[in-house]
């Protein structure tokens, strides 16, 4: 019997794809409880002050601007927008990144980023901070391209990056790079070294990718979300300590189609994971885990359509917000929703309704002094942001009635 090569390279991968898997376990083996920030997400490591200690009571959130983050001086595609908040004595409030070049996994595509000045409120001209080829170069390896960057700040302050690059085998062959903030310089305010490759495999460390906001910890530390997406996609969650040194990984789920995990923590210990599905249901994907991310159990569905789209989530005192695509076909709507346990979501309002065809997608979320910030990718081209106030009862403490 003679098996095609399409056939043949399938069972390679699926293959590969096992043997990886059963490798990796012995990584996740050792990985206890941890305990979720009191602000996940929101007040992590120091960032600015926010209304992430407080419960919101009755009101809403308004839109009080929007526009887009300005792109490199002739660049014409973007994608993959991350936000990260800073601690509140620095001169910027939030630093936005992205992919940005010709086109997605062109040769010139590199990260891109912007910073939002804390006293004016306006959007730095945006500069290219990681090159693939200068990156390659400290690392001792080659990097066809670059994508998904994802921020963190360390206890300390510095900003740590998580990359994907991809040498052959397209995005699904895919590295995480770790970089991390260099001393600034009156030329170079904002730089970026390549520390390592996160050990996450044992062959190349390979197939393993970022897209989602960390989860950060009480302890200093952090959950990264990441997926596996060679033959099978399945999340993956990764803590590192507060320094950013990998402590270990535990699996999110074993079944296939699932990727970019967006983590939510409704408690210290009682956490979500929310993530894009790859299947034909056309729905969020969810996980839960009840004892600190040591161990995950699927959740089911969530009863929100999704055409396979990158989900973003944010907490905002008992408040938990979802920025998704609401549509089982085409990302040309997108829409905020809101929970008080994660599970039952009510639409906010919605971000963008275009026709069909019309790309908004790969939202991420941040909060900045008080003010809650939403980026997404706007045709390929560019990275669209909205800014958000909330109006209404004056928050509480939790546990406390309003006035």
């Amino acid at each position: 019997m003679f098996f095609s090569s399409r056939l043949l390279r399938a069972c390679a991968a699926l293959a590969i794809a096992g043997l990886l898997g059963l490798a990796d376990a012995a990584r996740r083996a050792d990985l206890g409880p941890a305990l979720a920030h009191p602000s996940a997400q929101i007040q992590a490591n120091g960032s600015a002050p926010s209304l992430g200690d407080v419960a919101l009571t009755s009101g809403h959130w308004e839109r009080v601007g929007q526009g887009h983050i300005p792109m490199p001086p002739g660049v014409p595609a973007a994608h993959a927008s991350a936000l990260v908040a800073l601690p509140a004595a620095h001169p910027s409030a939030l630093l936005a990144f992205w992919f940005a070049g010709d086109r997605e996994s062109a040769p010139n595509v590199q990260i891109a980023m912007s910073s939002l000045d804390r006293a004016t409120g306006s959007w730095s001209p945006a500069r290219m901070v990681v090159d693939r080829w200068e990156v390659a170069q400290q690392l001792g390896f080659g990097i066809r391209r670059l994508g998904n960057p994802v921020a963190w700040v360390d206890g300390q302050g510095q900003v740590h990056l998580f990359v994907v690059a991809t040498g052959l085998g397209g995005w699904a062959a895919g590295r995480v790079l770790h970089l991390q903030q260099s001393a600034p310089t009156a030329q170079m305010p904002w730089a970026w070294r390549a520390k390592a490759v996160l050990p996450l495999s044992w062959l190349w460390n390979t197939s393993y990718l970022v897209r989602t906001a960390p989860l950060p910890l009480a302890d200093g530390g952090m959950v990264l979300p990441v997926y596996f997406e060679l033959a099978r996609k399945y999340p993956v969650a990764v803590r590192l300590d507060a320094q950013g040194v990998l402590l270990g990984m535990v699996p999110i789920s074993t079944q296939g189609q699932m990727l970019q995990p967006a983590l939510l923590a409704t408690g210290e210990r009682d956490w979500l994971a929310l993530m894009r599905d790859g299947g034909p249901e056309g729905r969020i994907r969810a996980a839960r885990s009840v004892d600190g991310g040591a161990h995950w159990s699927d959740a089911g569905d969530l009863p929100l359509d999704n055409p396979n789209a990158s989900v973003a989530t944010l907490t905002a005192g008992a408040q938990h917000l979802l920025v998704y695509n609401p549509r089982q076909i085409g990302r040309h709507d997108l829409r905020m929703a809101s929970s008080a346990d994660g599970r039952l979501w009510s639409t906010v309002l919605d971000l963008e309704n275009g026709p069909l065809g019309h790309e908004y997608s790969y939202p991420a979320m941040a909060m900045a002094d008080g003010q809650l910030w939403v980026s997404y990718t706007d045709q390929r081209q560019s990275i669209a942001w909205q800014r958000f106030t909330w109006v209404g009862a004056s928050p509480t403490a939790p546990g406390k009635a309003s006035p």
